[in-house]
């Protein structure tokens, strides 16, 4: 039988998968293949979060291959010589992947596919990540969209999901060996990341069991629990989604198996949310100098504060003197995750109270985030600094305290993760400067002091929006 170069890279699964399944119908030895190439992200290299499940993804792949008779080839270097010097030594007669969309690697896979084919070698790519091609969707001008919900309205009519494709029973071994999982430098030196897998699980079983325990209990309730940081109310399924350990319409499939009269509202509320997920790519392929720079020129002039390194370090660690932002920077550690809404509030905070640039904190989630993913992160980061598109307007400027008391009145989640604070009375636990003798008997090693009062650092960022034609 013919062989086939299965490369696999954003689509870590073997149920749904499209290129593997491609392989499989043409009648080919499927020779499943990773390249481990982050020098051709360009300045979006994968970080260290990101890697650490990389690491472990990859694992568990290769364990679910290998029970099927097969295994995971690895390798390093440039994808192309790679690709090519599997393809003689096996004598592979093809080579079929899933697309990725990232600025960087878009040029690169089409040249791959121009150059494999003038060789002669049949190249295919699929769609193994999206429920809609970023390009599938335009205005009636033709043109991208900017904005989110004539985006959606037009997407839900054309949106048809596939057919679902079960994993294969067995697969046929292949003759190529790679290297070891440990030579890619995947895994951390030192533990840092010890406390992530207490609350994940990388890999297709674990994305699967993730899918499940949502349904069977964050799902009832998800349009108002999403919101409350000090509950399981989300899906928890981003990280998995970005390694595509499970496919988008995977999820909506089993969804749509779950309605009745008093889940349509939370279904379609989620289903929403994937949508974000589908237009932030949409917005990538079309807008790709959004990685680092402002969509909305208008803000190129914007007057950011001198960079402050301190106050940067002091935001990443947790140190701000603002509960609910600390809180949330001590998740990302700790976890690798933060919930939606504090990033909202993390943000914000950055950006406005502190008027810092948007890409500080976009890289320090690509490092800290394991479902750092360019599309989502680039389109959050601009969303709340007001650069991007369908973005919050620079003048709303979320009040960290007020924001707290409402989305975590019990302060739960702030005891959580700042729980030097947990003797302090309740009102206190929100903005605890306010409270100076017991912050001082109670929690003396707390910052005594916010790095900016909330105030001036909302009047100062409106000062600056105004001075670039802002009302």
């Amino acid at each position: 039988m013919s062989l086939a170069l299965v490369w696999f890279r954003r689509d870590l699964r073997l149920q749904d998968n499209p290129a593997l399944q491609a392989a499989v119908d043409a009648g080919h030895v499927p020779v499943p293949v990773y390249i481990h190439a982050p020098h051709e992200e360009g300045d979006w290299a994968p970080g260290g979060a990101s890697n650490a499940w990389l690491n472990r993804s990859l694992a568990a792949l290769d364990a679910d291959l290998r029970a099927r008779g097969s295994s995971l080839v690895l390798c390093r270097g440039d994808s192309q010589a790679e690709l090519e010097r599997l393809i003689a030594a096996s004598g592979a007669v093809a080579v079929y992947w899933n697309r990725k969309y990232e600025p960087a690697t878009q040029p690169r896979d089409a040249q791959i596919k121009r150059d494999l084919r003038e060789q002669g070698i049949e190249a295919q790519s699929h769609n193994g990540s999206l429920m809609l091609e970023p390009w599938e969707i335009t205005t009636l001008q033709g043109g991208p969209y900017k904005v989110f919900t004539p985006y959606w309205r037009n997407a839900l009519t054309r949106l048809q999901l596939p057919a679902p494709v079960r994993a294969p029973v067995s697969l046929p071994a292949h003759p190529l060996q790679g290297e070891a999982l440990d030579t890619l430098g995947l895994a951390a030196t030192l533990p840092w990341d010890a406390e992530f897998w207490t609350h994940w699980q990388p890999g297709e079983a674990g994305a699967q069991e993730a899918l499940t325990v949502f349904i069977d209990g964050a799902l009832n309730g998800y349009r108002q629990q999403r919101d409350l940081p000090d509950r399981v109310g989300t899906s928890l399924l981003s990280p998995h989604l970005h390694f595509g350990e499970i496919a988008p319409w995977q999820i909506v499939q089993r969804l749509q198996g779950e309605r009745s009269a008093s889940r349509d509202a939370d279904i379609d509320g989620y289903i929403r949310e994937l949508g974000w997920r589908e237009f932030s790519y949409h917005l990538l392929h079309h807008f790709p100098q959004t990685t680092d720079h402002n969509l909305n020129p208008r803000f190129d002039g914007f007057t950011w504060a001198a960079p402050n390194p301190a106050q940067l370090q002091a935001w990443q660690q947790g140190r701000t003197g603002i509960p609910i932002i600390d809180a949330g920077m001590r998740e990302l550690w700790a976890t690798g995750y933060m919930h939606n809404r504090v990033r909202m509030l993390v943000a914000s905070f950055l950006c406005k109270h502190l008027r810092q640039h948007w890409r500080e904190g976009a890289r320090w989630f690509w490092d800290t985030l394991v479902d750092a993913d360019l599309a989502n992160n680039t389109m959050g980061w601009q969303w709340v600094a007001g650069t991007g598109a369908d973005a919050a307007p620079y003048f709303r400027i979320f009040n960290p305290v007020t924001q707290s008391e409402k989305f975590d009145p019990q302060a739960r989640y702030i005891t959580r993760w700042v729980p030097e604070l947990a003797a302090l009375p309740l009102k206190a636990r929100f903005a605890p400067w306010q409270h100076p003798h017991l912050l001082a008997e109670h929690a003396p090693g707390y910052p005594t002091l916010p790095l900016v009062d909330l105030a001036a650092g909302r009047d100062a960022a409106l000062a600056a929006y105004r001075r670039t034609g802002g009302a």
